[in-house]
């Protein structure tokens, strides 16, 4: 299937697939981002914590080898501090050991008390630090090596230059730095050949500074990994203690021991810590006064396995969280899609005239209060229509009995005038006027209007009491009070002439002279209310109370039939709170309160 199939089948008339898709896009983009932020971040702390353990284990070997080497400059600096010790220091590597011995015994018997012995002095040192394994003493001038070795032995052992390389080798070695120990030395006193550095101080004679031996002290380089601590067990790469001449003086590798350090272009190519040189990470340390360097030397690659397991790590998470993002995402927006196409499917079913129909969401999020409102729209419309179309049929049907339709209106309209021209013939023109009267009225209520207006409702009242106005002469008054922005307002078509007539038929006392009726328009926020108040004879209490109670009656032919019709008709169009009132007292009159919406001009 081509993509632009694809396309328009599944995506271009679906946007939760859309939506679906577009966040998957931007969770996935954002999980791998964070990911690779995080996991540079974490890699990058991962390394600098290998190299502070690289820097502390550097530290730490340079510090025990350094230690030594200060260890060797004490032990020269006594012998310089102390005369009686310099003196027999002196005496020992100028003379040979047995008049050492005859002097030091002169010295005890004259002065008459003990002066420290060199031999003794070094003896003590030996046992104080069990990390050496050999010190010896080497005399210039009789060319032979006073050893001390671990199981603290002294022994003298020749060197003449005849039969040994030693001299040569004391003559030409540059003595006050760390090295490896002479192999010529090391077969002289026959030291066995393990792992050791040496430390070499030269003698001389405090008098006349003249070199007079030199100090070699062995020390066991298995030691140095006891002052790395825990350090050990974490390092990666080698750690290597180089001497100034390039000699390895320890290998926590084992393999450059006692030779010469092959790359020491990496060394001297690393001018910082933590620099890379030809793929080999390098931390350098050098010791300026013992001529030594230490160094750690790590392949990028075990650098890059310290945060392999966290790369792995960081990824399965990674693909975790975006298969966990876009299920969720589905599952979410999948549950709405299927409540919309459910709200879907129910205005299809609308539109089709189903006004019975409804949602059954109970959620109460945003669908579901559009659920709820699209069924409480239903209900309205569903009560709107019924009232309108109840309401109409009631405007029909009470238009038709109160105007007769059946009669022909032209007819009646030409029988009308016919009267009313014989009437103003034979002198009668108050007859005439009235039947003028009377014809304008139906004229009104027979042709409609587009909208019939609280003005058009007035004058029909006015025209209908002008009837009876001509009729009773002085007896009877009326008066119609509107402020004039409220005569434009719509209101419902003959809802107030059937009050005027039900005084007229039932509340006016022929007998009296101040028979009068009072119709006054007032608005109250949205609300126009009519009070039309007369004087007549009122209703009695038992006859008020049924006649309250009939208003609300649906029986056509019962009595009261205008005002309930008129209560009905404006409870139908516009709601509970419209309609009317009676109120009344016997013998003082009757009033009756009308409640119209406030529509405007343009309803």
């Amino acid at each position: 299937m081509l993509p632009g199939k694809i396309y328009r089948k599944y995506f271009q008339h679906n946007v939760f697939i859309k939506i679906i898709l577009l966040f998957s896009i931007v969770a996935v983009v954002t999980i791998i981002t964070f990911s690779y932020l995080m996991f540079n971040l974490m890699s990058q702390a991962a390394v600098q914590r290998q190299m502070e353990i690289q820097k502390r284990a550097v530290e730490s070997v340079s510090h025990y080898i350094g230690q030594k080497y200060d260890l060797v400059q004490s032990m020269m600096i006594d012998i310089y501090r102390d005369s009686e010790l310099t003196s027999n220091t002196a005496y020992l590597l100028e003379h040979p050991y047995e008049n050492y011995v005859r002097y030091r015994l002169d010295r005890y018997f004259k002065e008459s008390n003990s002066t420290t012995d060199t031999v003794q002095y070094f003896r003590n040192k030996l046992e104080d630090n069990p990390d050496i394994r050999s010190l010896i003493l080497y005399s210039a001038a009789e060319q032979q090596l006073y050893v001390y070795n671990t199981h603290k032995q002294f022994e003298i052992i020749p060197t003449n230059a005849a039969h040994s390389f030693v001299p040569d080798a004391m003559y030409l070695e540059e003595a006050g730095n760390v090295s490896i120990p002479n192999i010529w030395v090391r077969k002289s006193i026959t030291l066995a050949d393990t792992p050791m550095f040496s430390v070499r101080s030269p003698i001389n004679n405090k008098l006349s500074l003249r070199n007079i031996g030199q100090l070699l002290v062995y020390f066991d380089t298995e030691r140095v990994w006891e002052g790395m601590g825990n350090d050990k067990q974490d390092f990666k790469g080698i750690i290597l203690a180089l001497s100034a001449d390039g000699d390895v003086l320890f290998d926590s590798s084992g393999r450059y021991y006692g030779a010469k350090y092959p790359n020491m272009e990496l060394v001297s190519s690393a001018y910082t810590d933590g620099e890379e040189v030809n793929g080999m990470t390098i931390t350098k340390l050098t010791h300026g006064q013992g001529g030594f360097t230490v160094l750690s030397i790590v392949p990028k690659e075990e650098i890059a396995a310290t945060y392999r397991g966290l790369r792995n790590m960081i990824i399965t998470i990674c693909l975790f969280c975006s298969v966990f993002a876009i299920i969720t995402a589905s599952l979410i927006i999948s549950s709405i899609a299927k409540r919309t196409q459910g709200i879907i499917k129910f205005t299809r079913k609308v539109k089709n005239g189903d006004l019975d129909a409804r949602i059954t969401d109970v959620k109460e999020d945003e669908l579901g209060q559009i659920s709820k409102s699209f069924n409480d729209m239903l209900d309205e419309l569903n009560l709107y229509i019924d009232r309108v179309f109840k309401a109409e049929i009631k405007q029909k049907h009470t238009e038709i009995a109160a105007l007769e339709a059946r009669v022909n209106p032209h007819f009646l309209y030409n029988t009308l005038e016919v009267i009313r021209m014989r009437a103003i013939s034979q002198g009668a023109e108050d007859v005439g006027e009235m039947i003028y009267s009377l014809s304008v009225l139906f004229k009104s209520y027979v042709h409609p209007k587009p909208k019939h207006t609280l003005k058009d409702e007035l004058e029909a009242c006015r025209l209908y009491l002008e009837l009876f106005r001509i009729r009773y002469k002085d007896r009877f008054s009326y008066e119609l009070l509107c402020e004039r922005e409220l005569e434009g307002t719509v209101v419902m078509k003959m809802s107030l002439q059937p009050i005027i007539e039900n005084y007229i038929l039932h509340g006016m006392r022929a007998d009296r002279n101040d028979n009068h009726i009072a119709v006054a328009v007032t608005k109250e926020g949205d609300i126009i209310r009519v009070i039309v108040t007369d004087n007549g004879r009122g209703i009695a209490p038992a006859r008020l109370e049924e006649l309250q109670q009939r208003l609300h009656q649906t029986d056509e032919s019962s009595e009261s039939f205008g005002l309930r019709s008129i209560h009905e008709r404006l409870k139908l169009m516009y709601g509970a709170k419209y309609g009317l009132e009676l109120n009344s007292e016997e013998g003082k009159g009757t009033t009756v309160t009308v409640y119209f919406p406030d529509l405007g001009e343009d309803e």
